[in-house]
């Protein structure tokens, strides 16, 4: 008697547009840099939440996200390239570290390491932004290699 194999059940996600996370990306970079120059301290903890929801919930909590996949997405037509979501989720959720990170150090008053933090977040996601090298998009791919290796 032959026997038929269970099913597997994929449990990959289900793949996003591409240019969700860069929008986000810039949203946050363009934030954090004027909240440096204006000196509006509020926006590296604002930005933490920001990140952080759509890190830990996903893109239909993430305000920037949930902007651009109900207001921008269906504006811009269908996209060219998918990605999964597993590793601009991880860049997420360094981003969101370091921006609390930072958050505790304004709230001491150590000034410049709080922001020194909000401007690395902002660099990276600039770079990410407007390029498309996602660091901690990198980060996550390396590991999950080295896990599987």
């Amino acid at each position: 008697m032959t026997t038929t194999p269970a099913p597997t059940r994929d449990t990959s996600p289900r793949p996003i547009d591409a240019r969700m996370p860069r929008f986000n990306q810039g949203v946050l970079a363009i934030a954090l840099l004027v909240g440096f120059v204006m000196r509006w301290d509020w926006v590296v903890p604002a930005f933490a939440v920001i990140l952080f929801t759509g890190a830990a919930f996903g893109p239909r909590f993430g305000l920037f996200l949930r902007i651009y996949r109900d207001l921008l997405a269906p504006r811009l037509g269908p996209p060219r390239e998918l990605e999964d979501p597993r590793p601009p989720r991880f860049a997420a959720w360094i981003g969101t570290v370091f921006l609390a990170l930072g958050t505790g150090a304004l709230l001491v008053g150590l000034d410049v390491v709080g922001w020194a933090l909000g401007l690395a977040v902002a660099v990276l996601a600039a770079l990410a932004a407007t390029t498309g090298i996602c660091v901690g998009c990198e980060i996550y791919v390396r590991l999950q290699r080295a896990r599987t290796s």
